[in-house]
């Protein structure tokens, strides 16, 4: 061990300074760093859970919009087909998600 640099210090002091340090970079090393994830992750599920209320709310206004502008038209026998389009468009989100969710690192589609 060096020795110190300022005379008359003592090995308590020296071992409690060094207990300070490791305590320190402990904290520094590890916590910090691990707030910081906490963060990282905390806004990704808002964002996540955000993104996917607005979906649903665009796919049931998409719907009652075919539903009610097309009431003449997609009537009787065609009253499925709002139904349909609002079902492949919501297969169509999910598909280019799992797509982007899937993909390696460094490709460029």
């Amino acid at each position: 061990m060096p020795e110190s640099t300022e005379p008359g210090t003592s090995l308590p002091v020296t071992l409690q300074e060094l207990w300070q340090l490791v305590v320190a970079y402990f904290k520094q090393e590890t916590v910090e760093p691990v707030k910081a994830l906490g963060r990282f992750v905390g806004f990704g599920v808002a964002g996540s859970l955000m993104l996917g209320v607005g979906i649903v709310l665009i796919v049931l206004g998409g719907l009652r919009a075919l539903q009610t502008e097309t009431d003449r038209h997609l009537t009787g026998h065609l009253s499925w087909l709002p139904y349909g389009i609002a079902l492949v468009f919501c297969g169509l989100v999910a598909s280019l998600a799992i797509m982007r969710a899937t993909r390696k690192k460094g490709t460029r589609p």
